[in-house]
């Protein structure tokens, strides 16, 4: 995929970008006509006023911005927004809200970030067996601590 088509659907919209050359990120920014406030333990829905078209095949990711996450306790309530190549509605984060304090979402505000990828869709088949790994079933912890004294 050569190019992501994005439309606003608010002429206020912000068309997402990237900040540094090396960043796979593409900003989301707030479009809304008055100040959200997420208030502690809350989630609220906010606009982005853009639409994408993704080609059959991709997905466009929705995740944290590391610094709202880490300096604020804001991230997207569902933890990774998923958009399929067949949606083309507006973008709306569910910001959640795991601090203690309110927190103001203004017009322009960057709220989250979005990675498109090429995605495997592979034809489901039921089966009897698996083959066999050497890990097998182990699931959580299996493979041993962070650290030697974890063993």
């Amino acid at each position: 995929m050569k190019t992501l088509s994005v439309m606003k659907i608010r002429q206020n919209a912000t068309i997402p970008a990237r900040q540094t050359k090396g960043s796979v990120g593409y900003d989301i920014a707030a479009c809304i006509d008055e100040d959200i406030t997420v208030m502690p333990g809350e989630t609220r829905m906010v606009g982005s006023g853009i639409a994408i078209a993704l080609d059959y095949g991709y997905a466009a990711f929705i995740y944290a911005r590391s610094g709202l996450a880490t300096k604020h306790g804001i991230a997207p309530a569902n933890c990774v927004g998923v958009i399929d190549s067949d949606y083309r509605g507006e973008i709306i984060v569910g910001l959640r809200n795991m601090s203690k304090v309110p927190f103001v979402v203004r017009h322009g505000d960057r709220i989250a970030q979005m990675v498109v990828a090429k995605c495997s869709l592979p034809e489901i088949v039921s089966c009897d067996s698996l083959c066999q790994t050497e890990r097998g079933a182990g699931g959580f912890g299996s493979t041993g601590g962070a650290s030697a004294a974890d063993a």
